[in-house]
């Protein structure tokens, strides 16, 4: 079991970086995807003899090419990268904010997935954990939840992509369930990132989110797939 492989993206930092850390530790060989080398290096060597630098940036489609073509073998995918572009209602949004959420958030995550799917399909029991978000669930934002009073229209752009990257998420799982593949989504609650600005104070652990994702990676062959889940294992309403 030792030769595990596993490949996730915006990984020099937050809860990401957090994910590396913990599939390290479980004996993965982990590829740190960063945009930035010299971010991914300190974090590679924050990480151990098990991380590997890969220089990805989910919006540049040659990019994506070549750190496909350095890797041929994956166990697990984490869709970690993601951007929060502006805090502002739909009334308040620009198109430019909405593009960047999608072109990160989901465009990044179909290009990613297709490039790595060769790596993947070598692996016995391939995994793909798409990292999403509480306030993306249409239930949650139209009733009482545990993240966020309903009826508050904030980080549009976001939440939109978000529940865009929900609905890629199932329909992945459908598309790669009879090749063995588990493909779910997870809210890794809020945490203190840099994703959204303010949040470092009241945020929590973002090695407690990270934790949700490692769950996901490690499912059993007889395991769910096609699924939303929070950090802690309960269920997400899509």
């Amino acid at each position: 079991m030792n030769d595990r492989a596993a490949l996730v993206t915006g990984a020099n930092k937050g809860i990401g970086r957090h994910i590396a850390g913990q599939l390290a530790a479980e004996g993965f060989t982990v590829y740190v995807g960063a945009r930035d080398a010299d971010r991914g290096r300190r974090a590679v060597a924050e990480i151990g003899d098990r991380a590997r630098l890969l220089v990805l940036d989910v919006t540049d489609p040659d990019g994506i090419a070549r750190a496909a073509a350095q890797v041929d073998h994956l166990d697990v995918l984490v869709n970690n990268a993601g951007v929060n572009p502006s805090l502002a209602p739909p009334t308040e949004s620009d198109a430019e904010e909405f593009r960047r959420a999608y072109e990160t958030n989901v465009v990044g995550v179909l290009e990613v997935t297709n490039a790595f799917l060769p790596a993947l399909r070598r692996s016995r029991h391939p995994r793909i954990v798409n990292i999403s978000s509480g306030t993306s669930s249409l239930t949650w934002s139209t009733s009482p939840n545990p993240q966020f009073a309903p009826g508050r229209p904030g980080s549009a752009a976001y939440r939109a992509a978000k529940t865009a990257l929900n609905a890629l998420t199932l329909l992945y799982a459908q598309s790669l369930a009879d090749e063995g593949f588990k493909v779910n989504a997870l809210a890794p609650g809020l945490r203190a990132t840099d994703l959204v600005p303010g949040v470092r104070d009241r945020g929590g652990d973002p090695a407690e989110g990270a934790e949700g994702a490692v769950r996901l990676a490690l499912l059993p062959d007889d395991g769910p797939t096609g699924r939303f889940f929070s950090w802690d294992g309960t269920e997400v309403p899509w």
